[in-house]
């Protein structure tokens, strides 16, 4: 294998491995948010099943509280979400730009003249997202960082 080949392949795989861990820190931070989001719903829970009338001016307090952090923890996971989608979208014109790159400098003739080295090339520049374990994104905001809707309330909810 020419030493050029296995240097964009290293630097390929890099590459993978870098996005592979952005990737899960957003799921760390969604999955902390989403625990955070659940044990506040649930100590709010507690206190609106208490008659208003019966409700101490500190338990209306605290509820307003809660629904405040709840509110903040919201806008923090949209901000997630948003975050993610736009880092997906510049990976995937990074890739595209990477593709057409390789294709104009490394000529077809050169990729056919090394032996065990062809156009395979090509396809191993490929998003990194198509290899991972992990269905494509439906486009929704709920399928952050390629995880299910259901996945999501399972935690969230």
């Amino acid at each position: 294998m020419p030493l050029l080949t296995l240097l964009f392949k290293i630097e390929r795989i890099r590459e993978i491995l870098v996005r592979r861990e952005s990737e899960l820190r957003y799921m760390m931070d969604d999955i902390q948010l989403c625990k955070e989001i659940s044990r506040l719903k649930k100590e709010l829970q507690q206190l609106i099943v208490l008659p208003e009338n019966e409700k101490s001016n500190e338990e209306k307090q605290k509820e307003e509280e809660l629904v405040q952090q709840i509110h903040k923890l919201v806008e923090t996971r949209d901000f997630l979400v948003d975050d993610v989608e736009f880092e997906r979208l510049r990976e995937r014109e990074e890739d595209k730009e990477m593709a057409e790159f390789l294709q104009s400098k490394l000529s077809k003739s050169y990729l056919q003249k090394t032996s065990r080295w062809s156009m395979s090339f090509i396809p191993f520049i490929e998003p990194p997202w198509q290899s991972l374990p992990f269905p494509k994104n439906s486009g929704s905001k709920n399928s952050l960082l390629f995880m299910g809707p259901a996945y999501l309330e399972a935690i969230c909810c």
